[in-house]
C-alpha cells in the first residue's frame, strides 16, 4: 500500500451536530473511522488533527465579518433567548440549519481540517489528503444555507489560489448541487467547479442547471451534470465519465478538490437517485486515475452529505480512503464484483445500533434495489444534459 496520503480529523469537528433529530449526524464520522480501523486500514498514529485553528483571518477569505460576527454571538450559551432576529437575517434559525451554542467553534474546526488538507497536499507533504468532516458546500458569503455554516472547501480552495497560485478542479458528487462553492467561484477562470447532482428541478437547492456556465472571466469555468430523478447505475457513472474526463482535459488543473456526499444512494432519505455502492466504488478510482494524469496526483477529498448513516456513508467514505492508500481490497472489490464482506467485528459493534440491517457486504445486493421501469427515458435524457453540458468543450 502506499503511504502518500494523510487522514486529517479535528475533534471539534464531532460537536457539529444541530440535535438530535437532525439528519446531519457526526455519528457517521464516528463510523467510517471504525470501519477503517477494523480492517487495519487506519491506525490512529495515520490520523492527524489541523495544526492551526481557523482564524477570522481565514473564514474572511470567503465569508463576510458581519455574518462572521453573527455567527460568534450566536455561538455563546444562552444566546437564542435574545437573537432570533438576527439568526433568521443570516440563515440561522431555519429547520435545515439552526444555530446552537458553540456553533462557530465546531464549524471553524470543520475549516480547520480541509485548509490543512489543502496545505498537506500544495506543500508537497503528501499526494493526497482526506478531511472526512469537510465537504460544507452550501454555505454562502453571507448566510448559512443546507446544513452548512462555513464553506470548508471554498476557504480552502481560496487558500491555494492565494498561497499557492494554483489552479482548481473542484468536482462535487453530492446529489445536492453545490451552489455555495459555485457562487464564490462564479467569475474565476483558474477555479472550475464541476458539479453532477439531481436536477434542481426537484431538489434543494433548486440551482445547477447546465446553463450557469460562469460570468465575466469566469464563463465556461462552470459545469454542471444535473441528472433525472430515479438515475440508476449506468447512467450516473457514463454521466460522470463522459463529461468529467472533458472538463479535466480543457482546464488542467494544478489539483482537485473532490466533495464526496454520499446521498445519490437509493436507500437515502433526502433524494430521489436509485444508485447503489457501486457508482461510491467508482467515483474516488476515477478521480484518483485522473489526479494522476492531469495534477502530478495532487487529490484533496472531503466528506458531504450522505444521510443513511449505516447502511451507506460509513461503506462509500471508506473507499474513498481505501483508494487513496491504493489497499488490495480496492483490487478485489472490481475483480470480485463486489462480493468481499464487511469485517465482521464492525458489522458485531453496530448491527444492534442500527435501524436498518446493515449490509455484510461492500457492495449491494441489488436484489434489495428494484429496478426502475423508466430507465431508457431517464437515460436518454441524461445523454442530452451530458452533450449541453460539454457543448462548448
Amino acid at each position: 500500500m502506499s503511504s502518500n496520503a494523510i487522514f486529517f480529523h479535528h475533534p471539534g469537528s464531532e460537536k457539529y451536530k444541530f440535535g438530535e433529530e437532525h439528519p446531519f449526524d457526526p455519528m457517521r464520522l464516528t463510523l467510517t473511522v471504525d470501519l477503517l480501523k477494523r480492517m487495519g486500514a487506519l491506525k490512529d498514529d495515520q490520523i492527524q488533527a489541523p495544526h492551526l485553528s481557523a482564524d477570522n483571518e481565514l473564514l474572511a477569505l470567503v465569508h463576510r465579518q458581519d455574518y462572521l460576527d453573527a455567527v460568534k454571538q450566536l455561538s455563546a450559551p444562552g444566546s437564542g433567548e435574545h437573537n432570533d432576529s438576527l439568526a433568521g437575517k443570516y440563515g440561522l434559525q431555519t429547520e435545515d440549519t439552526p444555530f446552537f451554542a458553540g456553533i462557530h467553534q465546531a464549524a471553524s474546526a470543520i475549516v480547520s481540517g480541509s485548509v490543512a488538507a489543502a496545505d498537506a497536499v500544495m506543500s508537497g507533504r503528501t499526494l493526497h489528503a482526506f478531511h472526512l468532516a469537510g465537504g460544507l458546500h452550501h454555505a454562502f458569503p453571507e448566510r448559512a444555507a443546507g446544513f452548512c455554516v462555513y464553506n470548508d472547501a471554498a476557504i480552502a480552495i481560496e487558500h491555494i489560489r492565494r498561497t499557492y497560485g494554483a489552479r482548481v478542479l473542484y468536482i462535487d458528487t453530492d446529489v445536492h448541487h453545490g451552489d455555495g462553492v459555485q457562487w464564490v467561484f462564479y467569475a474565476d477562470q483558474n477555479v472550475c467547479t464541476y458539479s453532477i447532482h439531481e436536477t434542481g428541478r426537484f431538489l434543494f437547492p433548486g440551482t445547477g442547471f447546465v446553463h450557469e456556465k460562469g460570468v465575466d472571466g469566469g464563463f465556461g469555468a462552470c459545469f454542471n451534470v444535473p441528472l433525472e430523478p430515479y438515475t440508476e447505475d449506468e447512467s450516473w457513472l457514463e454521466s460522470f465519465n463522459v463529461t468529467l474526463r472533458k472538463v479535466i482535459a480543457a482546464h488542467k488543473p494544478d489539483v482537485i478538490i473532490s466533495q464526496h456526499g454520499c446521498d445519490a444512494h437509493a436507500y437515502d432519505p433526502l433524494s430521489h437517485m436509485h444508485c447503489s455502492m457501486r457508482i461510491y466504488r467508482e467515483i474516488p478510482a476515477i478521480i484518483h486515475e485522473l489526479a494522476h494524469d492531469y495534477a502530478d496526483g495532487k487529490w484533496i477529498a472531503l466528506g458531504g452529505g450522505g444521510y443513511d448513516i449505516w447502511r451507506v456513508v460509513p461503506r462509500a467514505w471508506a473507499l474513498v480512503w481505501l483508494t487513496m492508500i491504493e489497499h488490495p481490497i480496492t483490487t478485489d472489490l472490481q475483480e470480485a464484483g463486489g462480493g468481499t464482506p464487511l469485517p465482521a467485528d464492525w458489522l458485531g459493534q453496530w448491527s444492534a445500533s442500527s435501524p436498518h440491517e446493515l449490509p455484510s457486504h461492500w457492495m449491494d445486493d441489488l436484489t434489495f434495489i428494484p429496478p426502475i421501469p423508466r430507465r431508457d427515458e431517464i437515460t436518454l435524457k441524461n445523454r442530452m444534459t451530458q452533450q449541453i453540458a460539454i457543448q462548448d468543450l
